[in-house]
């Protein structure tokens, strides 16, 4: 357990340190919660939609958690190509340990980008619903930020360089993204989008961060959080098998 603190702790302290890409990776979240939250604004209004910022914001907190969550398996592929890694894993420590520090390390880190977008989404008009509701939002941003670090540390571990990386994150992430519902009601939709929304696991995120934060929901809190953290069990233990194969 002291060696998953200390991890933990090393993954936030070596992401706090890095300012420029703290800022950085809010640029792209600020840019869709303004243009595309009073660009689609009037036309969502018009559409009987309501308050469009309203339905948007906990979309664009889930693209913030999934981004940063997913690419902090570069880390890996970092430390590994300059020897921090073979450092970390001739330690007396079981690999799952470390993997799962890591993992945790990650995964706060992402959802406390998650938190910092909600609040800037209140200076550009975002309310929620319910005060009240606020930590299971916050407990929704967790999962999610959990889940997809799993994701992307089981990624990392079967590659050796930064290229191979990136082209599956972009492959992947884009998709999970325009998928999620996080941009669109998931109200009849085609068959075919309606089937990729429902197999995508962050539309389950998009959905729990909505519904505690602007009470609308399409497959409610439990079936949510049942399926995100099902799947998060699932990509650990797929994660700590891959990591556990790594050469040194």
């Amino acid at each position: 357990m002291k060696a998953i603190y200390i991890l933990w702790l090393r993954q936030i302290k070596r992401y706090l340190r890095s300012r420029s890409r703290l800022i950085g990776s809010l640029g792209q979240p600020i840019l869709f919660l303004v243009a595309l939250g009073f660009g689609f604004g009037p036309i969502y209004k018009r559409a009987g939609g309501g308050n469009y910022i309203n339905f948007l914001a906990p979309g664009i907190i889930a693209q913030g958690v999934l981004f940063t969550a997913i690419f902090s398996g570069i880390e890996l592929i970092w430390d590994r190509q300059f020897g921090f890694l073979k450092e970390t894993l001739v330690a007396p420590v079981s690999r799952f340990e470390i993997m799962l520090g890591k993992t945790l390390g990650g995964a706060t880190i992402a959802a406390m980008q998650g938190i910092i977008i909600f609040f800037l989404s209140l200076l550009v008009g975002f309310r929620p619903a319910n005060i009240i509701m606020l930590p299971l939002a916050f407990l929704f941003m967790f999962v999610v930020a959990l889940f997809f670090t799993g994701v992307g540390t089981a990624i990392a571990s079967t590659l050796e360089d930064f290229h191979g990386f990136q082209m599956i994150m972009n492959f992947l992430v884009m998709p999970l993204f325009f998928l999620s519902g996080a941009l669109f009601p998931l109200n009849d939709l085609p068959k075919l989008i309606d089937t990729l929304s429902r197999l995508n696991p962050l539309t389950y995120g998009v959905d729990g961060l909505r519904a505690s934060l602007v009470g609308i929901s399409h497959f409610g809190f439990a079936v949510d959080m049942a399926v995100l953290s099902i799947l998060s069990l699932a990509i650990l233990s797929i994660g700590s098998y891959l990591f556990s194969k790594i050469q040194i």
